[in-house]
């Protein structure tokens, strides 16, 4: 995907765009393959493509 004109998204950012889903469970989702893609920073840090939280949001309203 080409990501040149895409926004990235914190963590922080994801949770209130899901309506206060806990970071555990983010995290918990992430552990069982469950979550949107992301990738780590060098410091350590989670980021999303927005373009992929996207992406991962309607493959969760298609299976609903």
């Amino acid at each position: 995907m080409d990501h040149r004109r895409d926004e990235l998204m914190t963590v922080p950012q994801i949770l209130a765009e899901l309506g206060g889903v806990s970071r555990r469970t983010f995290y918990r989702w992430r552990e069982l393959g469950q979550g949107p893609a992301a990738f780590k920073l060098p410091n350590g840090e989670l980021r999303v493509w927005r373009a992929d939280f996207a992406a991962w949001l309607r493959q969760l309203e298609a299976a609903a």
